[in-house]
């Protein structure tokens, strides 16, 4: 697994990857930017019966339907309330539109592929393979995830696996 996540880290060029950062719990989180369609306000969804309870449902976004995933349920972190506070973070995966609801955004960083460190096999609330890396920011680390890994896995069950691109 590191192999192939140290891997994907030596691919890229010494440019610099914009990641929107956000806070689920009392941790640092990023993702890249690239991935984000919108940022918007939580509202209502349709619940999906027998969904595993981090799915929060289905919501009509001009015309898409639109699966929500509640990370702070997924990661097991912080309380999951649902409020005019509440952020949901609408991502372009696989030709499709995903939310996530996390507690708060944070800011847009600029991260050279040198400042991403491996992350490391244990102490993380879910399997490292979603991990892309972790970056030491302003004296915090921010967890930087491979959200396209983590929205595509069968453990989620948003896609059909048979659909996907192959990697």
């Amino acid at each position: 697994m590191i192999t192939e996540q140290k891997k994907d880290a030596d691919s890229q060029d010494s440019t610099a990857h914009e990641y929107l950062t956000f806070i689920l719990g009392n941790e640092h989180y990023g993702l890249d930017i690239m991935k984000v369609r919108e940022i918007r306000g939580y509202e209502p969804v349709t619940k999906i019966a027998n969904a595993p309870a981090f799915i929060k449902g289905v919501l009509n976004l001009r015309g898409d339907i639109v699966p929500i995933v509640d990370l702070r349920l997924k990661f097991d972190v912080g309380e999951a309330s649902y409020n005019e506070f509440t952020i949901v973070i609408m991502l372009h995966i696989n030709n499709r539109i995903v939310g996530i609801v996390v507690d708060a955004v944070s800011d847009v960083i600029n991260m050279q592929a040198s400042d991403i460190k491996p992350p490391p096999e244990f102490g993380v609330a879910f399997d490292s393979q979603y991990l892309f890396g972790l970056a030491p920011v302003n004296e915090q680390m921010i967890i930087l995830l491979n959200i396209e890994k983590l929205i595509s896995s069968q453990e989620l069950g948003l896609f059909d696996s048979t659909a996907l691109p192959s990697e």
